[in-house]
């Protein structure tokens, strides 16, 4: 049977180590357990802040073109931001 899991090697320090078992012991989970949940987290924390960060941008274009836009009709307004929404996505 093939594996699904890869075994990968760390150094960890002797005291970090046993704050890991004592929590893992805690919540009754192994140490892989711990440890591909603490990456999985890690990972999803590194993806919320890209997110954040295009999101941010996204809303700075936005503001720059309302800006340029005010006055204009709102067919004008909604074809403008629409045309650079869709320029935003194929970057």
């Amino acid at each position: 049977m093939l594996r699904t899991t890869k075994l990968v090697t760390i150094s960890i320090p002797p005291e970090l180590l046993k704050k890991v078992e004592k929590l893992a012991r805690k919540e009754n989970r192994t140490r892989s357990e711990f440890f591909r949940e603490t990456v999985r987290q890690y990972l999803a924390r590194e993806k919320y802040k890209i997110l954040q960060k295009e999101r941010e941008e996204a809303f700075s274009a936005l503001e720059k073109i309302w800006g340029k836009m005010k006055g204009e009709k709102p067919e004008v307004i909604e074809k403008t931001i629409g045309e650079a929404l869709r320029s935003a996505r194929n970057v």
